[in-house]
């Protein structure tokens, strides 16, 4: 499986992005989307995560409200609507799916990993 992110880019505060993460190879069965983002010198942390049907979404507290995830399983493609921008959301956001059932909200949960796309946020 390849994930493929893209989206990224430098806006200012208060602007908004649409990141995509388009997934190829052998994604058989249903399985679960994640987003997550690492800013320099911190740790990989979860900004959401949305399963199979969509009928399960979580966000992390410092995105809801201004964050919306979403897919469209017949193109095998995970959407990060980011509104509202903010300095503190600059970080490399990573994609990744899991063919395991959890909450989707730690990396450990998760099999393949997309590469990675840069959003910076300036003040």
């Amino acid at each position: 499986v390849q994930l493929q992110a893209s989206g990224g880019g430098l806006v200012q505060a208060g602007d908004s992005l649409s990141l995509s993460c388009a997934a190829s190879g052998r994604t058989f069965g249903s399985y679960l989307m994640g987003w997550f983002r690492q800013a320099p010198g911190k740790e990989r942390e979860f900004v959401a995560t949305i399963n199979w049907s969509g009928s399960r979404i979580y966000y992390a507290d410092s995105v809801k409200g201004r964050f919306t995830i979403s897919r469209d399983n017949a193109k095998n493609t995970v959407y990060l609507q980011v509104n509202s921008l903010r300095p503190e959301d600059t970080a490399v956001y990573y994609c990744a799916l899991a063919h395991a059932r959890g909450t989707g909200r730690s990396i450990y949960e998760y099999d393949y990993w997309g590469q990675g796309t840069q959003v910076t946020v300036s003040s």
